[in-house]
């Protein structure tokens, strides 16, 4: 076998410049994430409407929203050794599935015990997309822009979620809420069918499974033409000290240490973002605004976090990874503090609340890249399913906090200055990350 026909895939893609199919990728990642995100934040934009159509308290919307929450954790545990097993794509389109065809079916729901049901196996599916997708848009990224192209794809949950709230308000007004849903699942399902044509496999994932290079050697020349033939072996240099695809291997060394401080910062994170992003609009109709102004405002935060999605992957490539996460958690921190302490105009409180959103939102698709360079490839998709899954832990525990919240009687200002609390101690569990070994 000659040197020049064997390539080594896990450096080749960093040789060249992005083509336009890796753009490609991350175009479609962004879609993916998008529909993920309006289905996700559905059920908050149509919160107020439940209540009115089925006389409910806010309080019994918490058993909605925390069955929802624990299909999302459910979904990321057990999705991402499924994709390390059986590859990224057939995890991908599969999951796009379940959660449109989960989504017409919580259209249908005819009481809240059935609602809850419906909701819980929407988020199995809604779970299981979000992590897939960034191990497959990681892998196809040169290393050099790996984190900026992990999480600019979030960008897409944060539109989804923020054109959600506007095709929310549109529809709620004239067709009432079961049309948000069927909208959430009609999506989904068209994208499937997209995805199924034009979606490639993972290259990593494939020469690590013996008998592709076949497979490789066509997807290879799809991104630079005419590099590979059929005498072309493929290899890989990309260290492989892990290669059981368990929820075990994350904690043994060297992943230890990391491995917990990425749940951790995950955990607060999604605490944090699912507790306003659930909560919020009825907080803020709470505090005196319209029904009207609290949904934009919950999509104001959403844009936010939009934008934040986008920066932060740049900062990790040019400041790096765990100093860009340490300055967004502590960004948070102070943006929290201040709407706890202020009483802002209208016009304040919406910049108060669009910042936020950009520093809050930024910390998780931050720890999903950082998960995605952190483990190899034999267990990359279980390491940001599991940092998924238990971020998951984190947004089940905001649903409850957050009804139990509103029974106190807790004001708008009381929520944003107990949120410090639980970001600091994220902040700090990203500063002990930093003593982790190199990632891959």
């Amino acid at each position: 076998m000659s040197v020049q026909n064997q390539i080594d895939i896990s450096t080749i893609l960093d040789k060249h410049p992005i083509s336009k199919r890796q753009w490609f990728i991350v175009f479609l990642g962004f879609f993916v994430l998008g529909i993920d995100g309006f289905d996700v934040t559905a059920i908050g934009y149509i919160a107020p409407a439940l209540i009115d159509h089925w006389q409910l308290s806010k309080q019994d919307l918490g058993p909605v929203m925390m069955s929802g929450l624990l299909g999302l954790a459910a979904g990321s545990l057990i999705s991402g050794p499924l994709a390390d097993r059986y590859g990224r794509k057939k995890l991908i389109i599969g999951s796009v599935v379940f959660f449109g065809l989960s989504s017409l079916l919580s259209a249908g729901a005819w009481n809240l015990s059935s609602l809850t049901f419906f909701r819980f196996i929407t988020g199995l599916g809604l779970g299981a997309a979000m992590p897939n997708i960034t191990t497959l848009v990681a892998e196809y990224a040169p290393h050099r822009y790996r984190s900026r192209l992990s999480t600019v794809i979030h960008c897409g949950f944060n539109s989804g979620a923020a054109l959600g709230g506007i095709l929310s308000q549109q529809l709620l007004g004239e067709f009432g809420w079961r049309a948000v849903l069927v909208a959430g699942g009609i999506l989904p399902l068209l994208l499937a069918l997209v995805l199924l044509r034009c979606l490639p496999e993972s290259m990593p994932y494939l020469v690590q499974h013996a008998g592709n290079d076949a497979r490789l050697v066509r997807l290879l020349n799809l991104f630079i033409p005419g590099i590979a033939d059929k005498d072309t072996r493929f290899y890989t240099t990309e260290p492989q000290k892990a290669r059981a695809s368990t929820a075990k291997s994350l904690l043994h060394p060297p992943y230890t240490l990391g491995t917990v401080a990425l749940w951790l910062t995950l955990f607060v994170g999604l605490f944090s973002v699912y507790l306003l992003s659930s909560w919020l609009p009825l907080m803020i109709k709470d505090a005196g605004l319209t029904l009207s102004q609290a949904v934009i405002m919950g999509s104001v935060f959403q844009i936010g976090g939009m934008m934040g999605n986008f920066c932060i992957g740049i900062e990790m490539d040019r400041w790096g990874k765990h100093q860009a996460l340490i300055l967004t958690l502590s960004g948070s921190i102070c943006g929290a503090l201040i709407l706890g302490l202020c009483t802002p105009s209208l016009f304040l409180l919406y910049a108060l609340i669009l910042i936020l959103g950009f520093t809050l939102n930024g910390i998780n698709p931050g720890c999903y890249a950082l998960a995605a360079h952190f483990y190899p490839t034999s267990i990359r998709a279980t390491g940001v399913g599991w940092a998924t899954g238990i971020g998951r832990l984190g947004a089940i525990t905001s649903a409850g906090v957050g009804s139990l919240m509103l029974a106190a009687g807790w004001t708008f200002s009381d929520v944003f200055l107990f949120l410090p609390l639980p970001l600091l101690a994220g902040a700090l569990a990203m500063y002990c990350k930093k003593r982790t070994p190199s990632e891959t």
